[in-house]
């Protein structure tokens, strides 16, 4: 058998001497990632103190630390009791007034409000889980609501009151809310569903805070 011209013997071939001095590349370390901002601003803290100093108590809640704090689940269930006992009362007395007293336009104005008392009660746990306070440095801020949203930023130094208040459902459920009033009657906030604890805590925090910013409650 003849071999065919075309075709080659692979021929294995070693480095050279020179070759085999030269050594390998040495992998690239990754660069560094930049370090974070800081939030500080060069210009407008060039010079001055690195912390404010604020009262030291062990019920202080820390601030401006970006964490938004929700209402207590509890404070669904209050709303449910509350609401679907006003749903009874519409419906006892267009019953009332229509199978008694034969005056059927009631069922106008009460279906009216039945209406609104049945889409507040499908609509209520997701906007309890869209109420929320966030702690910052100068200010307290709040925010509530699903498609009309307000959010509402009270400084500290404005604050004149800081009342706690809950009903007999709430105190049955162990919640209360906080209301804030402030010279700025639009301004005021009240929130609601808090835990007794967190309430209390929450108070006593703004009043440390408002004593700091030589503000009398």
């Amino acid at each position: 058998m003849t071999n065919n011209p075309d075709q080659t013997n692979p021929v294995s071939v070693s480095p050279t001497a020179d070759e085999a001095a030269v050594p390998a590349e040495a992998p690239v370390a990754p660069e560094a990632p930049e370090a974070a901002p800081t939030g500080r601003d060069e210009v407008l803290d060039a010079g001055t103190f690195d912390r404010i100093i604020e009262p030291r108590s062990e019920h202080r809640l820390p601030l401006g630390d970006g964490t938004w704090h929700q209402v207590s689940p509890k404070y669904i269930v209050v709303q449910f009791i509350a609401n679907g006992v006003v749903l009874a009362l519409v419906v006892a007395a267009v019953l009332v007034l229509t199978l008694v007293l034969h005056q059927w336009w009631a069922w106008i104005p009460g279906g009216v409000l039945g209406l609104v008392a049945l889409v507040t009660l499908v609509v209520l746990p997701r906007q309890a889980r869209s109420i929320g306070y966030q702690l910052r440095a100068d200010d307290l801020v709040f925010r509530r609501g699903i498609l009309w949203q307000r959010m509402v930023a009270v400084p500290y130094g404005r604050m004149q009151l800081v009342d706690i208040t809950h009903g007999p459902l709430d105190r049955g459920f162990g919640i209360a809310q906080l209301k804030l009033v402030t010279a700025a009657a639009a301004t005021g906030v009240t929130i609601p569903g808090l835990t007794q604890e967190a309430a209390e805590r929450l108070r006593d925090t703004l009043i440390d805070v408002a004593e700091t910013r030589r503000t009398g409650l």
